[in-house]
């Protein structure tokens, strides 16, 4: 019964620890209209490019940042994943490559896009070297003013 109770008890904890990445943009428009929150669109290769893996270990899985940005974002993750097993779903990849031509033409991997609730850019960035998750903050959020 211990082991039970503690389970229980660490599955809370991760699932209350755990930032709420929207499952299609769709979704993620209809969230930020409804809390009134800027979207954090992030272009990444997760089983392919280096920064992009970097990015996601070292700020996207941060507490810090999971803290905060359940608080102040609405996230969606534009993956490209090239290995046959991590394909997405064709839906999913059409709306992903509809999004890298409107947002990303250029292709740069990672590209983060910070987009006001009405789909319009307040500002880029991406991987930036040894930089820490309260940096990273600061310059999602500088684009905010």
């Amino acid at each position: 019964m211990k082991k039970l109770v503690t389970l229980i008890l660490l599955v809370l904890a991760v699932s209350m620890h755990a930032q709420e990445w929207q499952n299609s943009f769709s979704e993620a428009i209809a969230k930020a209209n409804t809390e009134d929150k800027p979207i954090v669109l992030v272009f990444s290769g997760s089983d392919w490019c280096a920064p992009c893996i970097k990015l996601k270990k070292h700020i996207f899985d941060s507490a810090e940042f999971k803290d905060y940005a359940n608080d102040h974002y609405v996230l969606y993750n534009a993956d490209f994943p090239r290995k046959k097993q991590n394909q997405l779903p064709k839906d999913k990849m059409s709306v992903n490559k509809l999004l890298i031509e409107k947002y990303n033409p250029k292709g740069y991997f990672p590209m983060v896009v910070v987009l006001d609730k009405n789909e319009h850019v307040l500002g880029e960035t991406g991987f930036v070297a040894r930089t820490t998750p309260e940096k990273y903050l600061k310059k999602l959020n500088s684009f905010l003013k």
